[in-house]
């Protein structure tokens, strides 16, 4: 503790870290210890293999739960009502079962179209900007599509060059209506968000 050349131990630096290393080191050649390394000292310190150790004993303890309840038919199985179990184990033992649903407007795993309430009156760009503090997207750089017609795309040059001049005209002189489905993706997000047009009433 007196030679120790920082106020409070931070694990996550790596100074720390390699002083922490070369103390054991030096041990360990002094008692003919082998086997001291790095990754070992990160690991103490951090307490990483004990945590992995027992979690490892949790989910195997879950499983002969399950496997228990599936041959015996002592009581229902995850899988049929509740089909995810949540462990904490932060400051005390806690766990409890749940039914997980999926969300239809999910942009991830779902493929349902959400509205998105518009004014017909509003440029392109207007809207492409809009979806950057919009919280159903918070897309930096979209391009958007609707069925049959691409609206404009970010990438590759070539063709935002081609779409650009959309970007000045209203959702109306495009040709698209109320109910009008468009898809927009974005190079930060590998998946597409579908919407539908809710025009706004003037």
């Amino acid at each position: 503790e007196e030679e120790k050349p920082f106020p409070s131990l931070d694990k996550d630096e790596p100074e720390h870290v390699t002083w922490i290393y070369q103390k054991a080191l030096a041990r360990a050649q002094e008692f003919g210890i082998s086997g001291v390394t790095y990754s070992l000292t990160q690991g103490t310190i951090k307490n990483i293999i004990p945590a992995i150790a027992s979690t490892n004993a949790i989910i195997a303890a879950s499983c002969c739960n399950e496997a228990f309840k599936i041959a015996t038919n002592s009581a229902p199985c995850l899988g049929f009502e509740n089909n995810y179990m949540m462990y904490s184990g932060n400051d005390s033992i806690y766990t409890y079962t749940f039914k997980h649903e999926k969300k239809d407007d999910c942009p991830v795993c779902g493929r349902k179209a959400r509205p998105l309430e518009i004014d017909p009156k509003v440029t392109l760009r207007e809207l492409v900007d809009s979806f950057a503090t919009r919280p159903e997207a918070q897309l930096k750089k979209p391009s958007i599509r609707a069925e049959g017609k691409t609206l404009y795309m970010q990438f590759p040059p070539g063709l935002e060059e081609q779409t650009r001049p959309n970007l000045d005209k209203t959702i109306i002189e495009l040709g698209l209506i109320d109910g009008q489905q468009v898809v927009v993706t974005d190079p930060a997000f590998p998946l597409e968000f579908n919407f539908f047009f809710k025009f706004k009433e003037a």
